[in-house]
């Protein structure tokens, strides 16, 4: 009987070193990421794992090693890497002279998606932001802020999803939808690494727990 194919490695960060001034963050840090694959990283707080977050979105440069996407070099001038990495681990700074509808529709077109307005109404609806669309971010609330940051990422094209505690700002109901969307992506072959505070939700996507700051 023929074997198992094997998963695509999606995410690849070998060796990676993060220092500010004196203080070393991370250090030979190591992590492979295959396609529908989720990873959780897990540690005290100050153990690095936002740092990590950060390097591999190309958000902080590390100080040595090396972060593949799907086989490319993590660069933000690579439209390859741009098109396969998509990331919500800060605060977004949206456009404040932007409504929500114009926001996602701006990201769906800038991407290329086929019917990128009906797109845009589905993920709007899903993320319970509808009533709001018209509405300029600065008026939502900080529920409503996590929402929309959330739905950037699913109006674009993504086979590596990179979250900061998304689960933030969200009530139970919000957690378990985001546990089920998230599991379901994972179906069509999406990879995720996310750091988190919410058991629930690293159970619901079934995610590989990577400890971070402990010696092993």
């Amino acid at each position: 009987m023929a074997g198992v194919a094997k998963k695509d490695v999606v995410l690849k960060a070998e060796g990676l070193k993060k220092s500010y001034g004196p203080v070393t963050i991370i250090e030979d840090f190591n992590l492979t990421v295959r396609e529908g694959e989720a990873v959780a990283l897990v540690g005290r707080n100050g153990a690095g794992k936002s740092t990590i977050l950060r390097c591999l979105v190309g958000a902080d440069r590390p100080d040595e090693g090396a972060i593949t996407i799907c086989g490319n070099k993590l660069s933000e001038t690579n439209p390859q890497v741009r098109r396969d990495l998509a990331t919500v681990i800060d605060d977004l700074d949206f456009f404040p002279d932007l409504a929500v509808v114009e926001h996602l529709d701006l990201l769906a077109r800038a991407h290329g998606l086929e019917d990128p307005d009906g797109l845009v109404d589905d993920v709007l609806e899903e993320v319970q932001l509808v009533p709001q669309a018209g509405q300029l971010p600065s008026t939502l609330s900080s529920g409503q802020r996590r929402r929309l940051a959330l739905a950037t990422a699913f109006v674009r094209p993504r086979r590596v999803l990179v979250l900061d505690e998304p689960e933030q700002r969200l009530d139970v109901e919000g957690v378990e939808w985001l546990g089920a969307r998230l599991k379901e992506d994972m179906r069509q072959g999406l990879a995720i690494v996310l750091a988190s505070h919410e058991p629930s939700l690293v159970a619901a996507i079934g995610a590989r727990e990577v400890r971070v700051g402990e010696e092993q």
